[in-house]
């Protein structure tokens, strides 16, 4: 009986209204930040200005991209795991960058963003232009061993 009224009684309750109740699952921006530290070739932590006088402080990822990882798993991927870092870092300077479209990210305590520079409007793509982070949409990860590893061993040697 106890059952059958808390039904009945959730049932009569109106429903939170989703635009008046709920969180944002994606902030437009911009929101300007300071890069504490670059992460690897496609994490920054950043301290975000997010309301006058309050930060935050943040790991964001580059949206739609993936870098080599620092600790892979041969020389070829920690290789272009640190160019990638090093390029990154170089893109973002000393100046203040913006985040844009910031969103969730599959790890607690990580946001997904675009990222922009004073002098480079859009990171990720320029990195990806450049042909040192992979597209990335969430799903399966580029081998880097086999990819990076394998052009490695074809080029040329100099001598």
């Amino acid at each position: 009986m106890r059952l059958v009224c808390l039904v009945l009684f959730l049932g009569l309750t109106p429903a939170l209204a989703a635009d008046e109740e709920t969180p944002p699952r994606e902030i437009a921006g911009p929101v300007t930040a300071r890069v504490i530290k670059v992460r690897d070739g496609d994490t920054v932590e950043v301290e975000a200005y997010i309301w006058p006088l309050q930060s935050v402080t943040v790991a964001v990822r580059l949206r739609n991209v993936d870098a080599p990882e620092l600790r892979g798993q041969c020389e070829a991927e920690r290789t272009s795991a640190w160019q990638a870092r090093e390029r990154l870092a170089a893109l973002v300077g000393d100046g203040p960058v913006q985040l844009r479209r910031i969103s969730g990210d599959k790890y607690f305590g990580r946001v997904l963003a675009d990222l922009s520079s004073p002098t480079e409007p859009d990171i990720a793509t320029r990195l990806l232009r450049e042909g040192l982070v992979d597209a990335y949409d969430g799903g399966r990860r580029r081998n880097w061993c086999a990819t990076v590893g394998a052009l490695k061993q074809a080029l040329p040697t100099r001598g």
